[in-house]
């Protein structure tokens, strides 16, 4: 019993390793990351000016509303 399943892992290790899908898999999640990363760095330079302009927003609606 023991064989068979160290025989069945070892064969489907083999093929992931030659298999060119993990090589793909690993390149999307590195973009992803890089994706995430440059949109974190936007959202955190960009925060402070949004968030001014949202705040000059809510003053000129609340000066024109009675």
């Amino acid at each position: 019993m023991f064989s068979y399943a160290r025989a069945f892992v070892s064969a489907n290790v083999r093929k992931v390793i030659k298999s060119e899908e993990g090589a793909s898999l690993v390149e999307y999640g590195l973009l992803v990351a890089l994706i995430a990363v440059v949109c974190i760095g936007a959202i955190t330079a960009l925060g402070t000016s949004i968030s001014g302009l949202f705040t000059g927003v809510k003053s000129a609606i609340t000066a024109v509303t009675p």
